[in-house]
């Protein structure tokens, strides 16, 4: 079973997201770690995505597709996939869902849910590591990454007027995917505004039965 993980900016869906496929054995898809291997291995899609990305223009559809066909044509049927940062929309969802029902792969989808209000605090007050971008909540007093030693700071685009464009993109592209799985009963809810420890233990408690 193939899992796609939803939830707002800041919503601590990375952290989830790696809690997840820790715990099932998932390969983690993460859409911009992905074009950036690509766009290093030098490739003929690597430089067809670094023209676009430099001219300053969105990957669209079709590229983003072709890089999800290839990464799972590298995989074995028995290999469960994370999905993360994609769908982003309608039209992603649906070839996305299309591309799995080729490659004979069933997907559920996993929402991390917090308010927008609570999203807000959240991203104005975290810091990022400069070196492997780890993100950092507010209760970590540290000025260092414990993963890298890297430097801890505060993103360029985490401030309330970005933050709030980010949030209303989210509410108009990509809340109507989510709504699509619940409304096909493919979608499980877990309550993002817990402490990190009881958010991973509710959304073990209901995935769990997905992986027996």
């Amino acid at each position: 079973m193939d899992i796609i993980l939803f939830g707002m900016q800041g919503s601590g869906k990375g952290t989830q997201g790696h809690y997840l496929a820790e715990k099932y054995g998932l390969t983690v898809f993460e859409m911009g770690g992905q074009l950036r291997q690509i766009i290093k291995s030098g490739s003929s899609l690597g430089e067809k995505i670094k023209g676009i990305v430099e001219a300053g223009n969105l990957v669209d559809d079709n590229t983003i597709m072709e890089v999800v066909e290839n990464f799972l044509s590298d995989l074995t049927p028995e290999q469960a996939v994370l999905f993360d940062g994609i769908p982003r929309t309608i039209t992603q969802s649906e070839k996305l869902l299309n591309l799995l029902t080729h490659h004979q792969r069933d997907a559920f989808a996993v929402l991390i849910k917090i308010s927008e209000d609570e999203a807000i605090k959240r991203l104005t007050q975290r810091r990022v590591c400069e070196n492997c971008k780890g993100v950092y909540p507010p209760a970590y007093k540290a000025d260092t990454c414990e993963h890298c030693g890297g430097k801890l700071v505060v993103r360029h685009d985490d401030n309330l007027e970005s933050i709030q464009r980010r949030l209303e993109n989210y509410r108009n592209e990509t809340l109507p995917v989510i709504s699509s799985f619940y409304e096909r009963d493919r979608l499980i809810e877990v309550d993002g505004e817990q402490v990190i420890e009881k958010v991973t233990k509710e959304m073990f408690e209901k995935v769990d039965y997905l992986f027996t």
